[in-house]
């Protein structure tokens, strides 16, 4: 009786062990991703601007036509 109590005892703390194990990877590999999407914002932010300082300069002032009518 008190060998199988001992064997319920290790098994249940061999998966407590294994799930401690598990979240803290999990939660490494959370903080890492984070830090990667936090630098690619940062990248497309500046690649935002980028492009819409470039559109600004190519396009200029909307050229002055005529309508048709006239």
């Amino acid at each position: 009786m008190a060998a199988d109590k001992d064997a319920r005892l290790t098994a249940l703390e061999e998966t407590v062990a294994h799930q401690a194990r598990a979240l803290d990877e999990l939660s490494d590999q959370v903080a890492r991703q984070w830090r990667i999407i936090d630098s690619l914002k940062g990248k497309l932010e500046r690649l935002t601007e980028r492009f819409q300082a470039v559109e600004e300069q190519t396009l200029g002032p909307p050229p002055i036509t005529k309508p048709p009518h006239y």
